[in-house]
């Protein structure tokens, strides 16, 4: 039943098992774009209501290549050559009065900006594009089925290397492999020493607690290999002066078993893969620390770039790390112990990753959970500066700068600094600071600017202490006055127990002297 009717569509009323649907349907002449994998068609709207469609022209890609171009320029919203040109042969050079129904609003937009042809777009044309999806291949003959497919799978393999190709997470990978390779090398290699000093402390049992670091250690034993090699050679190269005459003191007199020649030669085959391993890891960091201030030098200025790339690691990439609040940056690494805590009803963690900053281990113990909050708020905004900047060699000023305020504000907890200092960092350029804003203001208005109060440390201690002495003291009151209270109230409840009892016991006595009274009365009448 036709509703209503005006000068671009009319409102449908459909019946369908009892359910009321309302369908607009345009009344003007209209085309309608279709995108395929194979090429570009362009139908006559016969009769949107029983979806009857009339192919107009199709535009075959040639190769794959055009395809992809003609796809990204879709999925950027934009109108490709190819398309433009389709358009002004078969649609403006016939200066057709239609509309032309496009499915993506963006490229609906494009092709009116550009060419100049009016669209529609919207829930209607969706639907009228969903039955020509069904219709396409007996409307276009020249291309079947099977070659619609093919052609839709090789576009999806291109789109995907097209993505993968210019992905801005893809430069971000190389630093979570990196680290993960590092993360594992360094299991490998504490394993590897581990056997060696197990292996060679038969050998020669004293020189674990003579050398105690892990390098120097194998080192040692690549070199000299044997305990009685180690006095007569040289390890100036290796150990500092004391360290070696002990050394080669005690492996003179050490009560050390003797190996065979095949034991000898397999620890030293051991100890050589261990210093290589340990050469190995050495490249890497090295590696790693050129890619972080590459990629991220805001962040490795803020927090290192060991610290840096487990966070990109954690949260998956430099872009997802940016997203992230800082409320989740302080926390990640910790989401076991974070679950656990609110499962339990516990206290929560107060840091994750950020704690193996030296930042925070300059930190008290009280203030730890401060700096892990200031911290990571800084975090957060060098993250975002180093993933969304556009510069191609973004600089760590901006990181600089945040470090400087935490080292300040660290500085203010820890009591060296009072709250009305301010330190000076690489923020204090002009036009950089809140503060030489105000300044510049105040001597504009011809005044000038007030100087700040400086807070002394001791002063500060004192003020602290009075503080607590009073807060005791009014513990100490409030905790007397609730003795008190509870002293008259125990009495109050105590008089009214005896009243109660003294009550009951002279009725009782009252009842008594009745009813002897009563017997004595009937024994003498009786």
């Amino acid at each position: 039943t036709l509703l209503t009717t005006n000068d671009s569509k009319a409102t449908v009323s459909v019946l369908n098992w009892g359910v009321r649907r309302t369908t607009p349907v345009y009344t003007t002449a209209m085309h309608a774009l279709y995108e395929l994998p194979t090429g570009y068609a362009l139908l006559k709207v016969v009769d949107q209501e029983k979806g009857k469609f009339k192919l107009a022209a199709f535009k075959a890609f040639k190769d794959t290549k055009e395809a992809l171009e003609a796809i990204t320029a879709i999925l950027e919203g934009s109108v490709s050559s190819i398309l433009k040109k389709f358009l002004k042969k078969n649609f403006m050079d016939k200066n057709l009065p239609d509309k032309l129904a496009v499915f993506d609003s963006k490229l609906s937009k494009a092709v009116n900006e550009s060419i100049g042809i009016p669209c529609v777009h919207g829930d209607d044309v969706t639907e009228m594009m969903r039955t020509i999806g069904h219709q396409i291949a007996d409307i276009v003959d020249a291309v079947s089925e099977q070659t619609n497919n093919q052609a839709a799978l090789a576009l999806a393999h291109n789109m995907a290397r097209y993505k993968l190709k210019f992905s801005p997470d893809k430069i971000d990978m190389m630093i979570i492999q990196a680290f993960a390779l590092m993360d594992d090398l360094d299991k490998e290699l504490n394993t590897y020493i581990m056997r060696v000093k197990e292996w060679f402390g038969w050998h020669f049992p004293e020189m674990q607690k003579i050398v105690k670091d892990n390098i120097a250690y194998i080192k040692v034993v690549k070199s000299c290999k044997r305990r009685e090699a180690i006095v007569e050679q040289d390890l100036s190269d290796i150990l500092d002066e004391d360290t070696e005459k002990t050394l080669k003191e005690v492996a003179a007199v050490s009560m050390g078993s003797e190996l065979s020649d095949d034991d000898f030669h397999n620890v030293t085959l051991l100890a050589e893969e261990a210093f290589n391993l340990q050469d190995y890891r050495e490249q890497l960091g090295e590696y790693l620390r050129h890619r972080m201030q590459a990629i991220a030098p805001n962040l490795t200025a803020m927090v290192g770039e060991l610290v840096g790339a487990q966070l990109i690691s954690k949260a998956g990439s430099l872009l997802q790390l940016a997203k992230h609040p800082a409320s989740t940056v302080q926390l990640l690494g910790a989401e076991k112990a974070l679950f656990k805590a609110l499962k339990a009803k516990q206290k929560t963690p107060k840091y994750g990753v950020i704690f193996k900053t030296s930042l925070i281990g300059q930190a008290k113990k009280e203030h730890k959970g401060k700096m892990a909050r200031v911290l990571a708020a800084k975090t957060s905004l060098a993250a975002r500066i180093d993933s969304f900047t556009e510069d191609a060699a973004p600089s760590s000023e901006a990181g600089n700068a945040y470090r400087d305020a935490v080292e300040h504000r660290l500085a203010v907890l820890d009591g060296s600094v009072g709250y009305g200092m301010r330190k000076k960092t690489k923020a204090d350029k002009p036009g950089a600071s809140a503060y030489n804003r105000e300044e510049e203001q105040n001597e504009a208005a011809g005044g000038a600017a007030e100087p700040l109060t400086f807070i002394d440390g001791k002063d500060k201690k004192e003020k602290k202490e009075k503080k607590d002495k009073k807060r005791k003291a009014d513990e100490m009151e409030a905790d007397e006055e609730g003795e008190k209270k509870a002293k008259k109230a125990k009495k109050e409840k105590k008089e009214k127990k005896d009243k109660k009892r003294k009550a009951d016991e002279m009725e009782a006595d009252e009842e008594g002297e009745k009813k002897a009274k009563k017997a004595k009365k009937e024994k003498k009448e009786k």
